[in-house]
């Protein structure tokens, strides 16, 4: 039986514990802070928050080079392994793009797939995908699995701030502005790769109101997993892991700092809550 191998970017986040159940191979985003390139993978992700508010100017992030996806996809496939690579939605890098054209261009048989999440609800396909890889499954009930994680996933960002959204040109700077004199707090969902507004408010209670009501359409879900990321924000996360606790008494929710490339574009204070159900 054909071995599958799993590739993915430095994008997808995956808690330790779960990490260690698994065998991926990654390929690490870039982010350019005052003229110094470093790797996504090799930033301290709660040191890079105090370099990004120092920097002179909003660190600029980029897909891995071209050349990095054909030189892995060819060594993993050199044994003749086939390759599924899950990445980020295209709507936010052009990562995937790229994997599509290094596929064209490797000697090994590789499936590139737009996974339409980032963070952690990326790393959800991720690691279905392994452990069924690792159980050796075939390339067609892995990419079944993944499909069905993908319809099955959420993902909630709530944004403190929209300074970097505006300085990387996502959200006109009129609405920066008035999110900044108001105090405006944003609520968004990713659908189908794209970032859609939920609800926004002034301060802080825009976010506990907007869980209140989560936390009654989480009651009626069969969670598989469920996690939150932050960007800077450890207070807010934390209170709301509490909140989220007493409704999922039998759940772990794991909270993580989100990568350099979240940072980058949701700013400090962001954070993100995503679940998958079965």
């Amino acid at each position: 039986m054909t071995k599958i191998k799993i590739v993915t970017d430095s994008s997808a986040m995956i808690v330790p514990e779960r990490l260690k159940e698994i065998d991926i191979h990654i390929v690490s985003l870039s982010v350019m802070i005052d003229g110094t390139v470093y790797t996504d993978s090799g930033l301290d992700n709660i040191e890079f928050i105090t370099m990004m508010e120092n920097s002179k100017a909003l660190p600029k992030t980029s897909q891995p080079p071209i050349g990095e996806f054909i030189e892995m996809y060819d060594k993993l496939g050199a044994d003749g392994s086939e390759i599924i690579s899950i990445h980020l939605t295209e709507k936010l890098s052009g990562t995937v793009n790229t994997a599509r054209q290094a596929a064209q261009m490797t000697h090994s048989n590789v499936t590139v797939i737009d996974s339409k999440f980032i963070d952690q609800a990326l790393g959800f396909q991720v690691y279905e995908a392994a452990k069924l890889a690792q159980a050796g499954a075939s390339k067609e009930a892995i990419l079944e699995k993944i499909q069905d994680v993908k319809e099955k996933t959420q993902l909630f960002i709530g944004v403190a701030t929209l300074e970097n959204l505006v300085k990387g040109g996502r959200v006109s700077k009129l609405a920066g502005a008035l999110s900044g004199f108001l105090n405006m707090k944003v609520m968004m969902e990713l659908l189908n790769g794209e970032l859609v507004v939920v609800t926004k408010g002034r301060g802080n209670k825009t976010f506990t109101k907007w869980l209140k009501k989560l936390e009654e359409s989480l009651a009626t879900l069969d969670l598989n997993y469920i996690g939150i990321s932050d960007a800077g924000s450890r207070d807010l996360t934390t209170e709301m892991r509490a909140s989220l606790q007493q409704i999922l008494p039998n759940q772990e929710i794991p909270i993580v700092h989100t990568t350099p490339l979240v940072s980058t574009h949701a700013g400090k204070g962001a954070f993100a809550i995503m679940f998958y159900s079965k």
